[in-house]
């Protein structure tokens, strides 16, 4: 189901199920298929759709004459894209880790669009010094560490070989490079410019995340007035994959509290 965008890129998205929206952001290993566990198990309940932001997965190269690479910064347009073509209203911005940059710009660009954000696994880019200080700390720590092993806990790595497996395999379809991610969350909003957006924001994070702390996060919540904060027991930075069945959970229940208001009334 491909779209274009207004620069001309090419952006591919996928929308399965009923009821409603909830909107998956991959991160910088993933694309559309990386939700499959979400997909399948939320579609019954809710319309979930899935978008490949540019370079990633089925999502388009730069357009004829355009300089090569990709610039962090046109990601959140890929997201109000979709939204637009599908004239969704009342939509859950779910995002992982570099995704949730691109989905919290997304939701303040469309804030008639956009019920609420969830930041997986991130800040979001927003700017504010205290957390940009806890968040580099945290990054010093993981970078220690093996790519695999700040995504996915060891034991899983053992136990789900296969899993690992496919898990690294799904980068492989992306031609868009870190260094075309580096300036997505530069300049991002400030905690009075989220607050005057309106949005809900929920902090997604999991208890064995080696990239992002939780003291870090449950410090960004803190700061962020009205935020909502999930920690899953024992699930690492990559939780969508290795704990399915609790980040499903926890993401159905966000989506359930911000509908249960507008039922109510």
């Amino acid at each position: 189901m491909p779209i274009v965008d207004t620069d001309g890129t090419p952006i591919y998205y996928e929308r399965h199920g009923s009821g409603p929206a909830i909107l998956f952001v991959h991160g910088s290993g993933g694309h559309h298929a990386a939700w499959w566990q979400q997909v399948a198990a939320l579609r019954d309940e809710f319309t979930v759709l899935t978008v490949d932001l540019r370079g990633f997965g089925g999502s388009g190269t730069p357009a004829p004459g355009a300089e090569p690479g990709f610039d962090g910064q046109e990601f959140p347009g890929d997201v109000v894209a979709v939204l637009d073509r599908e004239d969704l209203t009342d939509v859950l911005l779910v995002g992982q880790s570099i995704g949730s940059v691109a989905a919290l710009r997304a939701g303040l660009l469309r804030p008639g669009r956009v019920a609420g954000v969830v930041l997986g696994h991130s800040l979001g880019g927003i700017s504010h010094p205290e957390l940009r200080a806890l968040a580099a700390a945290d990054r010093a720590e993981a970078v220690k560490l093996p790519v695999i092993d700040r995504l996915l806990t060891r034991r899983f790595q053992r136990e789900r070989a296969d899993l690992t497996f496919l898990f690294q395999q799904m980068g492989t379809f992306n031609v868009a490079r870190m260094q075309d991610l580096r300036n997505l969350d530069t300049d991002g909003p400030t905690v009075d410019e989220i607050t005057a957006g309106g949005l809900t924001v929920a902090f997604l994070a999991g208890e064995k995340d080696a990239v992002l702390g939780v003291t870090t996060v449950t410090r960004a919540h803190e700061l962020l007035p009205g935020s909502l904060l999930e920690i899953v027991p024992d699930a690492p930075h990559s939780m969508y994959w290795e704990t399915p069945d609790r980040y499903n959970a926890a993401v159905a229940r966000l989506r359930r509290t911000l509908t249960a208001p507008k039922e109510a009334a």
